[in-house]
């Protein structure tokens, strides 16, 4: 298993200088990959974007969304930032994609929430036809267009894996929420007769540096999710606060199958990627 780690894209008082330092330390190792979220109506910044100035700092390491909420775009539009980026980064993108569940992002950019499951296996259905054809440039570098993960945990979702995903992307939780739902992925990828397995993509969140990061990070999530209501304070008791709980959910997830397992920031600041990368590159690769 490979572990990349987020960049701060949805924290507070993220700048540039703080974005392409992180890419760069990123890129030196010990991760293999930069994540970013998305959200609309929230202090942050765009992922694509984001993920441009990465790609413009760095030569090697893959660049990935976790996720883009499709149905919030257009599917040419969807195709072309991801054909550019791709093109821009060398071939290094990799696009996860998911329903994204906040009704405000859906409000702001007005396109109907209600109708989103249906527009997004139709924009699935379609982003390759995008990326193979003459109608809308670029071309991307990788064959077929970037590779392509599939979030989401109902039945429609690990139907749409199976149809149109190149892997799944899994929504965060403990190793055997994650093992649960690889699982039920490696069954509609069966199911549609798919050679080989998907490749599998896990997300955790991490505050390091004692009591008053930990609690920076949890204040953190519980407004990031507080539209999942007492679920936010599930999604918060899981931070990952000391190095031992560091190493142990990242074992977790190797032993269930992950491929590549994203670090989420809940701190911005540049000492919480120096300590997990300690942790990463000492303590788990190291063994």
């Amino acid at each position: 298993m490979q572990v990349g780690i987020g960049i701060p894209n949805t924290l507070s008082n993220v700048d540039r200088e703080l974005t392409v330092s992180w890419a760069r330390k990123a890129e030196a190792g010990p991760f293999t990959s930069l994540g970013v979220f998305d959200r609309v109506v929230y202090d942050s910044f765009d992922p694509f974007q984001t993920l441009a100035v990465c790609a413009g700092a760095t030569d090697e390491i893959h660049l990935s969304t976790s996720i883009v909420a499709g149905p919030l775009r257009s599917n040419a539009m969807l195709a072309k930032k991801a054909a550019t980026l791709d093109v821009l980064s060398g071939g290094r993108l990799t696009l996860g994609l998911a329903l994204g569940a906040r009704k405000d992002d859906y409000e702001a950019v007005e396109t109907e929430y209600r109708t989103r499951g249906r527009r997004f296996t139709k924009q699935l259905d379609e982003l390759r036809s995008y990326w193979e054809g003459d109608e809308i440039g670029p071309d991307p570098v990788q064959d077929s267009g970037p590779e392509l993960l599939v979030g989401g945990s109902s039945d429609p979702a690990f139907k749409r894996v199976g149809r149109f995903g190149d892997g799944y992307i899994h929504g965060g939780g403990p190793p055997r929420a994650f093992a649960k739902d690889a699982e039920k992925a490696r069954a509609a990828w069966s199911e549609e007769g798919r050679p080989g397995d998907p490749t599998l993509w896990g997300h955790g969140y991490f505050a390091l540096g004692g009591d008053e990061q930990a609690e920076k990070g949890r204040e953190y999530l519980l407004d990031y999710y507080e539209f999942t209501g007492p679920f936010a304070e599930r999604i918060a008791d899981g931070l990952l606060t000391t190095p031992q709980e560091i190493v142990q959910f990242v074992r977790g997830y190797e032993e269930e199958g992950c491929d590549e397992l994203l670090l989420f920031p809940t701190v911005a600041d540049e000492e919480q990627y120096d300590r997990l990368a300690e942790v990463v590159g000492n303590e788990w690769a190291g063994e």
